[in-house]
Parts: structure tokens; sequence; C-alpha cells
């Protein structure tokens, strides 16, 4: 039975964090546990109610919109249906060659050209189409589906969200433009301002669909969507242009040539993501190099094991929770992999490397030495500057530097907290806020540890 003092702790750590339960023994957070809470919260179908209403309401409008476009086909027929094959196939082989790798904000972008083509149609080789809106959204949804088969046998990325945003990016664009040139209202243009008509219509497909996929992110993650928007957004002059583009060509080319259009406007998309995929390699060599550099202090026995690892999954975990865009997480990660490459000038390592203890003096010569090895590694300017200030007063570092001081002090706390364990580090960290380390990021420690439910794991 737990002793009064203890459970005294423990609610007061309920009221802050609104997490109950027992305190592990010097246990730390680890990646894996940060990803496998996470897993099993969502296993168990938890969600905070505010993350999970979006999510319903994606998936709850894509189902009903196809519903209706489904009707709508089957009581008017399949109209000019050479057309919607030839597109169908267009899409659904845009999907089943769609990517899901990291960092990947358009997965299958030559679907997501022919669909957005097919809903900004209005001729095939000079003569006015008649399909509407709601075929192209049955087309579309049908294929996309088709598509993603494939990719579902093999648990590929949550494809429920992929397809909803595909069906109401698509619809979004169809009852934009169908019910114009049906009126016959796109009649008084043509040339130049067509063209023009066609990409601001693709522009603001692709907005929405931005729109749609920052919504899903938060709701899947719980993470701020302020940040997730703008990481979307920021990825829209890549790959969102290369798909604006060459939906507007492939649909002004079919309406001159026909359907010989589709086959080499194939191509430009594939190519697209032939190349995403090389980047992304080329990232994934990146980070396993700093990785393995980061593992020198623990093999030559400076740090503990995994230590670094712990320190980034958490750190990048705490930025997401404070707003951090992608590309700072990805200097952030870094730098925190890479915190305690400096203990390597050390004549005697620090007992369990912990630096919280040294002098502040030693601190800085520690981290500057780290800065310098990073700058030697090529992982860049800003990744060695964040090393180099971690030891800084806490009101002139940089957020990312507020964060890894903050994670490395709680992870190495954890190791010598005693039965205390993560609570007694967070109380520490707390009670030495107002001047060593950034109450905020401290508060924002506490509540990624409360939603992953890691500071208090099952024990006894």
């Amino acid at each position: 039975m737990a002793p009064r003092g203890d459970r005294r702790r423990e609610r007061a750590h309920a009221a802050r964090t609104g997490v109950r339960g027992r305190p592990a023994r010097g246990g730390a957070v680890t990646s894996a546990a940060l990803s496998g809470a996470g897993a099993r919260s969502r296993a168990a179908g938890w969600r905070p109610p505010h993350h999970r209403r979006p999510l319903v309401l994606i998936h709850t409008a894509a189902g009903l919109t196809v519903a209706v476009a489904l009707a709508a086909t089957v009581r008017s027929g399949v109209l000019e249906r050479p057309l919607a094959l030839a597109f169908g196939v267009f899409v659904a082989v845009g999907e089943l060659s769609r990517w899901s790798g990291a960092g990947v904000r358009e997965a299958a972008p030559l679907g997501a050209a022919g669909a957005l083509a097919f809903a900004l149609l209005g001729e095939n080789a000079g003569h006015p189409t008649q399909h509407g809106a709601a075929q192209v959204v049955a087309v579309v949804a049908g294929a996309s589906l088709l598509g993603c088969v494939p990719h579902v046998a093999r648990g590929r990325g949550p494809v429920l969200d992929h397809l909803a945003r595909r069906v109401l990016t698509v619809a979004f664009a169809a009852v934009c433009f169908q019910p114009l040139h049906e009126g016959g209202v796109l009649e008084r243009f043509g040339g130049p301002v067509y063209a023009l008509l066609l990409l601001a219509l693709l522009v603001l497909g692709v907005l929405c669909d931005v729109v749609l996929a920052a919504a899903l992110a938060h709701a899947r993650t719980g993470w701020p969507y302020g940040p997730l928007l703008r990481d979307e957004l920021r990825a829209v002059p890549g790959i969102g242009s290369a798909v604006c583009a060459t939906g507007a060509v492939i649909a002004l080319a079919v309406a001159v040539v026909g359907l010989w259009a589709l086959p080499p406007f194939s191509l430009p998309p594939l190519l697209t993501q032939l190349a995403l995929r090389r980047y992304a390699a080329v990232r994934a060599t990146s980070r396993q190099t700093i990785a393995s550099l980061a593992r020198a202090t623990e093999i030559a026995g400076y740090t503990p094991p995994g230590h670094a690892r712990r320190v980034a999954a958490l750190g990048v975990a705490v930025g997401r929770d404070l707003g951090l865009s992608g590309p700072e997480l990805t200097v952030l990660e870094y730098a925190a992999l890479m915190h305690d490459i400096g203990q390597l000038s050390l004549v005697d390592p620090v007992p369990a490397g912990a630096t919280a203890p040294l002098s502040a003096r030693e601190q800085r010569r520690i981290a500057l030495l780290g800065g310098a090895v990073v700058r030697q590694t090529g992982a860049g300017e800003q990744v060695a500057a964040v090393v180099e200030r971690q030891a800084d007063p806490c009101a002139e570092q940089p957020v990312a530097a507020r964060i890894v001081r903050v994670v490395n002090a709680y992870d190495e706390k954890v190791h010598c907290a005693g039965p205390g364990g993560p609570l007694t580090a967070l109380e520490e960290l707390r009670l030495a806020a107002a001047g060593e380390y950034a109450p905020e990021v401290v508060e924002a420690l506490a509540r990624v540890l409360a939603r992953a439910s890691l500071t208090l794991p099952a024990g006894g």
C-alpha cells in the first residue's frame, strides 16, 4: 500500500495533469513508449472529444457526399461512359502508385491531378461534356477506393482519411465548375481567361485539401491546428503547384485533342513522385547518420543507453505541443539527438551522463564543444546553434534550446529520482522553472506526458 505522502502527491499531480495512478519506480520515457502509449490509447478508441469531432465530421461529410453522388448517378445513368472509364482508370492508377513516405503532403499526385482535371472538364475533343458534378464524385470515389485496395491489404496509412480528403476536394471543385459549365456561363470566356479560371479553381481545390489535411492531422494527433495548417500551406508551392499545373493542362488538353492527352500528361506527376521518394530517402539516410553519431556518447559510456533517443522523441512531442513547424521540429530533433556530443571532450565521464548538476561554466563548455562537433558533421548551422545555446540563460535561449534543456533535465532526473520516478522529476522541474527552465516548456512537457499517460505507467 502506498504511503500517505505518496498518495497526497498523486492527488496533487492528478489535479494538475488530469492523470491518475501510481508513479513508476525509476522508469524512463522511451521513444518506443512514447509512440506505444499513443497507439494503445488509439487502439482503445480514446480521443479527447474536441479532437475527435473533426474526424467524425469529415468522414461523415465524405460518406454523405458519395452516397448522394451515387444515388444521382444511378438515377440518371452513367453519361459519356468512355470519358468516365478513362478518367476512372487514370485515377485508379494514380492511387495504385500512391506512396505513404514520411513527410509527403500529397502521396498520389497523379490521382489528385486526374481527379481535379475530371472535375474541371468542360469539353472533350471540342464537344461539350454532360457528365456533371455527381458523376465526377461517383467516378473518383469508386476509382480511388479501387486503387486503395492493395494499400489497405498491406496496412499502409490511414486510407479513410485519404479517401475523405480526395472526395471532398473533388466535390468542391466539381460543384464550383460544373454548374457554371452546364449553365453556359463559361462560354463567355475563352483562351487565357478560361485557363486562368481553371487555375483559380484548382488553387481553391488544393486549399480545401490543405484545410482538410490539417484538420484530420489535428484530430488524429491532438497537435495544435495552427502549426499543422502552416506546414500544409508551406508544402503547397512544391507538390501542390505541380498538381494544379498538371490538372489544368490535362483539362485543357482533353478539351482539344480528347482522351489521347491522358497518357503523355501522366508522366510529370509520376516523375515528381519519384523525385519526392529520392528526397525522402536522402533525408532518412541523414537522420540515420545523425542518430548513429548520437550513439557515440552511449558507446563510450558517457550517457545512459537510449538517452538521446528519449530526449529526441519527447522533445519533438513537446515542440509540437508548443506549435513548432515542420522544419523547426527537424532542427529540434537533430539537436536533441546530438545534445550530449560535447561530453566526449571530458576526461572522466559525468556520473550517469547527467550534466544538470554541473556548474554553469562546465555546462557551457560542453555545449560549445558539442556545437563545434555538430558543425563538422554537416547537420546544419541551426542544429549547431541549438546545441551550443542549450546551456545559456533561459531568457536568452531560442525555443528549441529551451525544449532540449528541459527534456534533457527531465530524462536525467527520472533516472536519479528514486521511487518518485517521473512524477518527482516533473515536480523538480516545476520548482526550478522560475529561473533555470522555461515554465511554458515545463507545462508543455506535463501536457505531453499526461496525454500519453507516460508519467504513470502500470506497475507496483
